[in-house]
Formats: structure tokens, sequence, C-alpha cells
């Protein structure tokens, strides 16, 4: 048997080769680099500018220098000038003329500009690949509202479906919104969400960028189907103290940056929410105003409290180091009790709820070049997240027989009692390698390992009581209903990954290539018992073709196609077992097939335009399935049982197009459209409740037919404008529009559509003696709720997706407009 991991013997012969012959890239261009002041716009003459094949320039009184770069690949400038901050900018494959402003910092001594040759993979946006958020882009629309969040951006990217103000997880191209996988720093974080997936723990402050891959992305990444969100750390300044403050309504942001003697350093940052004053002002305020005295239930205010650590060491120009540690910890508590006395009769109610939360992670890594054509990278990282809950809701009613129908308490059962409480432990461990080879001749290898390690510790313990005895309620059909559950699971699994990739750009520019293989094996092993999946191959192909370049109008115009294959773990796994008796390669990853077609093309007026459109086929997909089995001798005793598939498919089929205008003086933005219909099976779902004991496989499935899911939605449109009528002062404009996602009461019907609208206004202020930079901005989300829409709710088939007008009634997201503010300072 052959091993598709081993490679013939000619290639190693070949590397060898070109490796003593040298690895320079025989193909390069001339471009003009433009370097000026970001806020005076002015040249900045005498710059140094160190390529990567240690040549030297100098930036003319215009602030120009013609720079020699490889013409087969792309490259990262990062600028530096004395008494300025360091800069960066990608430079793509094609283009001439490029414009890098710096900023004012503090004095920087015999600081130069260099060029660094980079892979593809780590370059801005890519067509067909990913999209990219630069830090500056995610200080506009990601810097507004209660928590700032840098999801608020992402959500505003193609591909990605609206989920609401206060819903951090949203669906990628028609993908589970738990499909998206989430790294910090080369790190993959597992639960990256807080307050029960409402925001992130990505705050703004704390990222230098943001990239989302969602179509068909490098073999060099895995574990996910659906999407893949890259997060880089700022990065600390090796020459200069640094200090930034930001207060808004409801939290505060710190951060501080120490030099390492030129070399490196280090950076620490913080965040918290203080709504602790708001909470006790409003309980003594109760003391007057009788109606607001619910405010007193709530025992812990709603808290948010994060903190990273990063820093860099470069300890020769070929070698440095990273790391970077986050703590992060979020919950609430309330403890509730009243007592109601009407005609009706008298009810207690009682609700004592406590929710903690807290995410960790600590992960390091080097970044190694031996030679001039090859680098090589490792990082190794823990973590933990652990989630704390507990909750009593007790609900007593006397009187309960003589409620009238028309009563608010008709729908209440006599006697309600749920004691619940649970532990949700997640550890892991990983580690990568990763080594690019550029073999010259426009061509690049990479192959790389990964092995990740989680620790699934979950605990539960439900007591839930229903007493109902009057069967004239909608409660009937629920009867008297005793249920205790509990789960006690210590879960382990392995994922071991592997890579090897080969890249390819024409000398000319005018095709490259990319094809890769993912070889991925899960092994799974509870208390007394093992599991392991097959191993799967996710070959994946990219290409592409420069159709046009500089062509007046058009400054380039390009073509891309790809299909791949991808896998992941789903997190229903993580409370499998031995009880549900399942056995070797019974257990599958997720898996979808995708492929795409797409064109970009940019514009010489600074405009660029993408559409991209794709086709999923997503197969092997985990589900449970809860059956409840009702005593056949004592109709109220009631269990549950979970059964574990592994042979749940769905379709989606949908575009994306982005008009994009470049950042300029006066104006800039971006518009996108998206376009997703997405349906999913479970073929083994059958009706619930059965009688106990009855054969489940006797009874007809009711999964046959495909369904869309509650996420689903047809349309998703967003406008972002910057307005800028002066330097120092910025409007930025959102507007957006979904349509309706599936009811989670009934699929057949969606919701009205959603069409938020949110208004930024931000003030600059720089002191260039201080050198200290302010910033002051007010922002107004759900501007729309001042209007009051009423829509029809659409009935749709759940199978055909064939509409028709059902209801007529108010339909928004939130009732209110929700005002912030925010205030930063920088030195």
């Amino acid at each position: 048997m052959i091993n598709p991991l081993q490679k013939p013997r000619l290639l190693p012969c070949c590397l060898l080769i070109l490796a003593l012959t040298g690895g320079e890239a025989l193909f390069a261009r001339d471009v003009e680099i433009t370097v000026r002041d970001g806020d005076l716009e002015i040249p900045l003459e005498g710059a140094r500018i160190r390529s990567w094949d240690g040549k030297e320039y100098l930036c003319d009184a215009e602030g120009k220098a013609l720079v020699d770069v490889p013409d087969d690949r792309q490259v990262v400038i990062r600028a530096a000038y004395p008494g300025y901050e360091n800069g960066s900018l990608s430079i793509p494959a094609s283009g001439n003329r490029f414009s890098l402003a710096l900023r004012l910092g503090g004095i920087m001594e015999n600081r130069e500009l260099v060029i660094e040759a980079q892979s593809p993979d780590t370059s801005e946006t890519r067509s067909g690949r990913s999209v990219t958020i630069s830090g500056e882009a995610l200080s506009r629309t990601a810097e507004i509202g209660f928590i700032e969040d840098v999801m608020t951006s992402i959500k505003l990217l193609p591909g990605v479906g609206y989920s609401g103000m206060f819903d951090a997880q949203p669906s990628i191209r028609g993908g589970d919104p738990g499909d998206l996988m989430a790294a910090m720093d080369g790190f993959y974080i597992e639960q990256p969400y807080q307050w029960g997936g409402a925001f992130s723990i990505f705050v703004p402050q704390m990222v230098e960028s943001a990239r989302l891959s969602h179509g068909i992305f490098s073999s060099r990444y895995g574990h996910t189907i659906s999407g893949l969100l890259e997060i880089s750390t700022k990065r600390p300044s090796p020459t200069e103290t640094q200090l930034e403050l930001g207060v808004g309504t409801s939290e505060a942001n710190l951060g501080l940056s120490y030099p390492l003697g030129g070399k490196g350093g280090i950076m620490a940052m913080g965040k918290v929410t203080y709504w602790d004053p708001f909470i006790w002002g409003a309980q003594a305020l109760s003391k007057a105003v009788p109606a607001i005295d619910i405010i007193n239930a709530i025992t812990t205010a709603p808290y948010i409290r994060n903190f990273a650590l990063t820093g860099n060491y470069r300890f020769t120009t070929d070698l440095e180091t990273r790391a970077t540690l986050f703590f992060g910890s979020d919950g609430v508590g309330m403890d509730y009790h009243n007592v109601f006395d009407d005609d009706d009769g008298h009810r207690d109610v009682n609700l004592r709820f406590k929710w903690m939360n807290y995410t960790a992670f600590a992960v390091t890594g080097l970044i190694w070049t031996p030679r001039n054509d090859m680098v090589f990278r490792a990082n190794t990282g823990a973590g933990l997240y652990e989630s704390d809950m507990i909750a009593d809701i007790g609900y007593d009613q006397s009187g309960g027989d003589t409620v009238s129908a028309d009563s608010p308490w008709a729908d209440f059962p006599r006697n309600v009692q749920i004691d619940d409480t649970i532990t949700d432990t997640t550890i892991n461990v990983q580690g990568r390698a990763d080594l690019d080879w550029d073999l010259g001749r426009g061509f690049i290898f990479a192959s790389g390992v990964h092995e990740l390690y989680s620790q699934w510790i979950k605990t539960e313990d439900l007591h839930t009581h229903i007493e109902q005895d009057d069967e004239s309620t909608e409660f009937d059909d629920w009867g008297d209903m005793m249920v205790d559950h509990s789960l006690d699971v210590k879960n382990q699994g392995l994922s071991t990954s592997a890579y090897t990739l080969m890249e390819y750009q024409s000398p000319s520019q005018r095709f490259g290539a990319e094809l890769g293989l993912r070889v991925e094996h899960f092994y799974f092993i509870g208390r007394d018992f093992t599991l392991q999946t097959m191993p799967v191959f996710n070959p994946r192909l990219n290409l592409d073709f420069n159709v046009l370049k500089n062509k007046g109008f058009a400054d380039s115009l390009s073509l891309t196609a790809g299909t791949g294959l991808f896998s992941s773990m789903n997190d229903a796994i993580t409370s499998i077992d031995i009880s549900n008796n399942l056995t070797d390669f019974e257990l599958k990853p997720n898996r979808s097939w995708t492929s795409l077609l797409g064109a970009k093309i940019d514009f010489a007026e600074k405009y660029s335009f993408t559409i991209e459109g794709y086709y999923k086929h997503v197969f092997d997909r985990a589900y449970t399935v809860t059956h409840t089995f009702i005593d056949p001798s004592n109709p109220y005793e009631k269990t549950n049982e979970i059964d574990y598939w592994f042979n749940g498919t769905g379709r989606v089929i949908g575009f994306d197009c982005m008009l994009q205008k470049m950042e300029s003086r006066y104006l800039d933005g971006w518009l996108t459209y998206s376009f997703t219909w997405a349906q999913y099976r479970d073929p083994n779902a059958v009706p619930d409740p059965i009688p106990a004991g009855a054969d489940i496989d006797s009874y007809p499935k009711t999964g046959t037919e495909w369904y869309y899911p509650s996420f689903h939605r047809y349309h998703n449109i967003n406008l972002i404008l910057n307005l800028k009528p002066s330097k120092d002062f910025n409007i930025g404009l959102h507007f957006g529009f979904a349509s309706g996602k599936p009811t989670a009461d009934d699929p057949g019907k969606r919701i009205g559509f959603s069409w938020p609208v949110d208004i930024k206004f931000t003030w600059f202020r720089f002191n260039p003696k201080l050198k200290t930079h302010t910033e002051l901005y007010l922002g107004i989300e759900n501007v729309q709720s001042l209007i009051n829409v009423a829509e029809w709710i659409t009935e749709a088939n759940s199978y055909t997706g064939d509409e028709a007008t059902s209801e007529y009634t108010p339909v928004y997201d939130i009732p209110i407009p929700m005002v912030s503010f925010g205030f930063k300072w920088r030195y």
C-alpha cells in the first residue's frame, strides 16, 4: 500500500539542487513606494529602505523610492522613520505604485523600512480564499456599542449571515454557526465567546488584523467546514513606551507597551465592564420607585473581565520568538422571590440563577529563517474553558382550578420545580510546525503537522417536576411530569493533522495555482472505551488567472476557481459515553465538499469589485436525537435517551459580491450582498415522544425531508460608508438588510426581515508636541427602531421554500435605539 504522504524520490533531489543553487526569485519588478505623514499628508524624505536581498534605498524629497521586489509572490512592507510609529502594507503580485502612511510616535533612532518576502497564505484579502480587515477598519466598525467587539465588523463581511445585535455566532456561507473556528496568534480556541455567545473575547484594541477564510482556503488550515477566523494581536513597539486608554458606555480598556532594547517589546492589555455602579444606583432608586423593585433580584451584575499579555523578541535577523497570554471571565447572578395574590388565587415564584465562565490560554512560537528562501514556524499552547451554572426555578399556584380561561395565569401549570446544576470544562493542548520553501521560478513548497489534544469534563444534575391537574389548560399535553437527568462524562480527543502543498506563480503573473492535501485523524478516549475515525483526506485546488493588467480603466482583472474537501469534529461528540454503543469508525468527522468560482477587478480610481459563487455539499454531519420514553404503567414518568448519528447531510448554493472604495481623503467603505440557499437533513429523526420499550427503527422517519435550518437567511446586504468632511472628523454609516429566518416553533414560518441602521460620529485630535492622540465617538445603533414598521410575517413551505403572507405584526430586533459613547487616548 502506498503512503499518500510519501513523496517520489525525484522531489527531494530537485529540492536539494535548488537549495544548493539558491532560492532567489529570477523575476522582479520596480515598484514606486511613497512614504508620507499620515496626519499631515506630507512626504517623508530620507526614509531608509532595505529589501529582502540586502539592498538599501533612500526616499527622495517627494518621499518616493524605486524598490526592486520579487515578481513571483507577494511581499509585506514594514516601515519606520525617526519620530514615527511602525507601519506595514501588503504589496500584491501586481501593481507598480503604492503609498504607506506613518503616524507620529516617539523618537526612533536609525529605524528603517524593511521589505520581507511573505508566503501568499499570510497576505491580505485573497479572492476565493479570505477577506481581511485591518486594525484601522476595525476601529471604525467594531468600536461601537455597549461592548466593543471584533465580531461586530466580521458580521459585515460578504458571506456572513446576520445574527442580530447580541449574537457573535453568525452563519458563514450557510454553515452552522458552531462550524466557525477561531484562532488567536495561531492558537485554535474552541469557545471564544462570552455572555453565552452574545459577544466574542476579541477586543478591537487588542487586535492588529482579523482574517475570515470562507473560500477554498489553504491546506495549511483545518478543523472547520465553514470558516476560519484568524486574529492577530497587536505587536508592541520595539523602541517606544506607549500607553492607550479607552473608556466607553459600559467598559474600559487599557494598554501599555514597553520596548525591549529595540529588538522587541511586551504589551499588556485589559478590559473591564462596570455595570455594577448602574445596578447599585438602580437598587438604591428602587426604594423610592417601587416599580423597578425587580432590579434588587440581581445579585451579580453582568460583567466581563479580560486580560491579555503579548510580546516578541528578535534574537537575530533570522530568529524571532513571540508569546501571547489571555485570561477572560464573565457571568451574572440573580435571586428573585415574589408572591402574587389576586382573584385567581395565590402564587409563589422563586428564581435563583448563577452563571460563571472562564477562558484562559497561552501560546508561544518562533519564526526561523535558516535561508533567504526558507521559513520555519513552530508554536505550542494550552488552554482552559469552564462554564458553571446553577439554576433553581420554583412556581406554586394555589387556587389554580378557579383560574379563568382569559387569565394570564391560565397557561401555567399548578406546580413547577426545576433544579439544574451544570459544569462544562474543556482543556486543550496543541502544537504545530510549518515549513515554507521558496523553490524559485515561482514555486513554493510547504508542509506541516498539527496535534490538538482536548479533554471534556461535563456534569449535570437535573430534577424536573411539573404538576398539572386542570385538563382544560394548554398544559394537558404535558400531564404530570417527573424527569431526572444526570450526566457525568470525562472524554478525551486527539486530533492529528498533516499537510503538504505546492504553490506556483508564473513569471508574467498571469497564472497561479495551489495544490494541497491535508490528512486528519481523530482518536476518542472515554472512561471505559475508545473510538477512532477513519483517516480523512482533504485535497484542495485553487487556480488564479490574471486576465487584464494595467488596461486603462482597470489595474487588473483576475479570475479564480477552486474546489476542496474540509473536515471538523462536531461539539456533539463531547458527551458520548459507553451507553451509546458506538464502535470504531462509526464516529465520523463532519465533511464538506465546496467548489467556487470568482472574479475580482481593481479599478484605477481605487475601487475594487469581487464576486464569488459557490456550491457546498455537507455530509457525515454529526447530530443528536433525543427520545422521550413514556412508561405505559405510569404515563407521568418520562425518561430521555440521546442517540448520536453521523449521517446528516446538507446542501448550500450561494454567491457574494463586494464593491469596495479604497481608503481616501473624503469617502471610503464597502457594499456587500450575499445570497444563501441552504437546506439540511437528519435522516434518523423519529417522532417524539414514543412508548417506552418500542422499537425506534420500526417508526417512520420524520427526517427524510430537507428543511431550512433555524439560522438560514436568503439575503444579506451591508453598506458601510466613512464620510470625512475634515481630517479630524469622521461619520460612519451602516445600513443592513437581512431577510427573515425560520421561527423556532414553526420552521414553516419566517420572522420579518431585519434592517439595522447604525451611525457613528468620531472626532480626532493629535498634539504633535505631546505626541498624544485623542478620540471621541458617539454611536447610535438600531436607529431604525424609531420607525414602528409593521410587516407581514411570511409563511413558507419548509421543503420547497414557497412563501405566502400570514400575520400582520410589528417586527424589529430591539424596540429602542442603543446609544453609546467612547473616549480614547493614546501616547
